[in-house]
């Protein structure tokens, strides 16, 4: 696939960040794609609103891809999240059997890559996929960052970024 299709599909996981800021969520927003180019889930940040740990937008468009599709394994998909998947994600990535991950934003305290977490890498494992970051990077950033600068100002986060 072409960045430029990258592009399109991570700006599409973007108006899912979107959504999640405008709930007060950290704004972070994911798809999945099958191999023919078929968007077959989309999830935004709920974590705050649902208060459940787990509920990062990954998380959440695993498990509505699994359903959709009944069955867990998401083999020949591709995941699309504007900011680097954290351990736990990329953890339950690699258990989904993906076979790519793109996504937007580093996030240097708390992404699995960045911290040195390479599970996608590890052969010890039974599958391993591939992952290309900093696709649409100042776009995710600029959203995040506008998100924890309101956050910081005391602003309520809600409306648009």
């Amino acid at each position: 696939m072409s960045l430029k299709n990258h592009n399109w599909y991570m700006n599409l996981a973007l108006e899912e960040a979107e959504k999640a800021f405008k709930k007060g969520e950290v704004p972070v927003g994911c798809i999945v794609v099958d191999s023919n180019d078929n968007i077959v889930s989309r999830s935004h940040n709920l974590k705050e609103s649902i208060n459940d740990t787990t509920a990062h937008a990954e998380m959440l468009a695993i498990r509505e891809a699994s359903q959709s599709l009944e069955d867990w394994r998401l083999l020949d998909h591709t995941v699309y999240v504007t900011l680097e998947p954290c351990p736990m994600c990329m953890y339950a990535l690699l258990q989904a059997r993906v076979s790519k991950v793109i996504f937007g934003a580093y996030d240097s305290k708390a992404g699995s890559i960045s911290l040195g977490y390479n599970y996608h890498l590890d052969q010890r494992f039974n599958h391993t996929f591939d992952v290309i970051g900093g696709v649409e990077h100042f776009k995710c950033s600029k959203t995040l960052s506008n998100f924890f600068r309101q956050r910081r100002k005391g602003y309520k986060v809600s409306g648009q970024p």
